[in-house]
């Protein structure tokens, strides 16, 4: 039995910065007003951008989302406001009204490349590969040392399996963003998908050393062990990845198969039952029914 390598879903990375405080002079009023007029919406539309700021550093995304809402009815030319709602209503899930303020937001300021980055982001999200990799390239045109664009770059790229170009665009985005250890983590599994496990091993546990609480890294380091029939050293990988995340079902299913290897079925079923009940929890039918397969067999040979 060989432990299919499981990729999570893509999650690609967005600045982690927020446009703060604008100067209202840097600020232009979409339609001719009254001067007095123009400026006072200007300044009320800042005023409620930074209420959403507030708001996100306390943690009440949806005020955040209001706020920023707000703002951008004001004025629809502060870039900024239309920046911080895509990142808000990207970190509720909604990627198509995510999407629409991060392009409004390009449409402001045709030079904010974090916008146009994080448009692509987006896009890649919702699969979208072409228009993803459009804007991608024309944020790097405009910034070519913004290293989260690079490694959503080399997410697309991994997606369409071109390895050799991802694994470039992930060693640029390692260049700018050299704490991050996604980019060093996906070029492992660029790595898995050329065949090459011990280079692929190598750049998880580099992901390690940058992060040392990844789950994904210590189990994808568990599977290459358990295709090599190192089944206790697989196991203490497995045991790390739940530790780094007790949430994380992939930790269990591998130690479920890894137990199944070893006859201990006892201890298979045990983790296999929590590792199908984490599965359901959190929406993943298809590897739920994987590993109720794998848990009626280990009871089976329990008896």
């Amino acid at each position: 039995m060989k432990l299919l390598l499981y990729k999570y879903r893509i999650a690609t990375l967005v600045s982690l910065i927020v446009v703060g405080i604008i100067s209202p002079s840097s600020l232009a009023s979409p339609v001719p007003l009254p001067s007095k007029l123009a400026q006072s919406n200007s300044q009320t539309a800042i005023d409620k951008l930074n209420q959403g700021l507030q708001a996100i550093q306390a943690g009440r995304v949806q005020d955040a989302i209001a706020a920023f809402k707000q703002a951008t009815q004001l004025d629809p030319t502060l870039a900024a406001a239309h920046y911080n709602l895509g990142l808000a209503l990207r970190q509720t899930g909604q990627l198509q009204p995510s999407a629409d303020a991060f392009y409004r937001a390009t449409q402001a300021d045709p030079k904010f490349a974090p916008a146009f980055a994080n448009l692509g982001g987006t896009l890649l999200e919702g699969n979208n590969l072409e228009l993803a990799n459009d804007y991608l390239l024309h944020a790097l045109e405009l910034d070519p040392k913004l290293g989260f664009a690079h490694y959503n770059l080399g997410l697309l790229r991994e997606q369409q399996r071109d390895c050799d170009r991802a694994i470039a665009s992930f060693k640029k985005a390692i260049e700018y963003s050299k704490n991050a250890p996604e980019p060093v983590y996906h070029i492992g599994m660029c790595y898995l998908q050329q065949g090459q496990s011990d280079r692929a091993r190598e750049a998880f546990e580099r992901a390690i050393k940058i992060n040392p609480k990844y789950p994904e890294a210590y189990y994808n380091i568990g599977s290459i062990l358990f295709n090599q029939r190192k089944f206790q050293e697989a196991l203490e990988a497995f045991r790390k990845s739940a530790e780094a995340n007790s949430n994380y079902p992939n930790a269990y299913y591998g130690a479920g198969l890894v137990f199944m290897q070893l006859q201990q079925y006892r201890d298979a079923v045990q983790v296999l039952q929590f590792a199908r009940d984490l599965y359901n929890a959190q929406g993943n039918s298809q590897w739920a029914k994987n590993t109720e397969q794998l848990l009626q067999q280990a009871q089976n040979l329990n008896l």
